[in-house]
């Protein structure tokens, strides 16, 4: 299955024939860290997942075969000279990209399950409280619209539906619609789990400095401070952002079990830090940063934010580069 989260791209429509596509991908492992090579054209269409050490993976499909992995990956690096591919880059965050460099070898552990005796809403239900990562498949009726449901530690991040061309979507309606057809004219799911045999929470930093150094957590402090900085500074002055901060931490302590305010690992008052937790220094910088920028979508304080962030970003821009850092 070929899917990738298609947000806009950093370079897009560039034509394969100009291309030295090894060189390519260097330069935007450096540049992004890590995201995904896009390459379609009218007889094929392949994807390569990286991050900033090593292309994770590949995908290449075409009017005979479906390729996977590193021979994907060895084919789409000389696609030139077989395939006049339009080719697109798009970053994706080190949350993600393990996720979908993984999605070809997901394995089925529920399949053809029918809404004659399963609920595709109470399926969703099970599967968030068994923390699946994974997706559900889901075919209506007789297969006029298909959807796929994308899930990480049992939490719904985005799907793909057929009346939306099959592109990977954040879209509430879409997924309630997709709930709502499946009840209105019936359907069956399949269930695969995707083994992540990297993932962000079990990848070590490539340098071999101690855990938990003064730099790390000055980094996080500084990124704190502007952050809380940023919503006084746009009326938000009465806004409690303690308890805004628990409040996202513990929504991602099942994936970042050493940011759960209960367990005391991590603390964050009067813009300092303490730590005492396991994880690396790579692991704390990218846990602590997703929760910035998740908690900042959602205020809608993204470009603010990055603004203030300039100085930051240039002051400690080789770390950044090391934990694979950008916004």
């Amino acid at each position: 299955m070929l899917v990738i989260p298609k947000q806009k791209p950093v370079l897009e429509n560039l034509n394969i024939y100009y291309l030295n596509v090894k060189k390519l991908l260097e330069h935007f492992q450096g540049e992004i860290g890590t995201g995904g090579v896009y390459f379609k054209s009218h007889a094929a269409e392949g994807v390569i997942f990286f991050d900033q050490n090593e292309l994770l993976s590949g995908f290449l499909r075409d009017r005979d075969n479906e390729i996977t992995g590193q021979k994907a990956i060895e084919r789409l690096l000389a696609a030139g000279d077989d395939y006049n591919f339009s080719v697109n880059i798009y970053e994706i965050s080190t949350e993600e990209v393990y996720y979908w460099a993984s999605i070809h070898a997901a394995e089925k552990i529920y399949k053809d399950l029918s809404t004659e005796f399963t609920d595709l809403e109470g399926l969703i239900k099970k599967m968030s409280s068994e923390k699946l990562t994974g997706y559900i498949d889901v075919s209506i009726g007789n297969g006029k619209d298909v959807g796929l449901l994308f899930l990480v530690n049992g939490k719904i991040m985005g799907g793909s539906y057929s009346w939306a061309n099959g592109s990977p979507s954040l879209s509430k309606e879409d997924q309630d619609l997709l709930i709502q057809k499946s009840k209105d004219l019936g359907g069956s799911f399949n269930v695969c789990r995707i083994p992540l045999a990297k993932s962000v929470t079990e990848r070590e930093p490539d340098y071999n400095g101690p855990k938990h150094t003064d730099k790390a957590i000055l980094i996080l402090e500084e990124l704190l401070v502007i952050f809380e900085k940023v919503i006084r500074s746009k009326g938000k002055k009465g806004f409690d952002f303690q308890k805004l901060l628990k409040q996202k931490l513990v929504e991602h302590a099942d994936r970042y079990a050493f940011l759960d305010p209960f367990a005391g690992e991590f603390d964050y008052r009067k813009n300092k830090i303490t730590f005492s937790g396991q994880a690396s220094d790579r692991n704390l910088v990218v846990a602590v940063f997703a929760v910035v920028k998740e908690t900042a979508q959602e205020l809608g304080l993204l470009s603010p934010l990055i603004e203030n962030l300039d100085a930051w970003s240039v002051k400690h821009s080789e770390e950044l580069a090391v934990y694979g850092i950008s916004f």
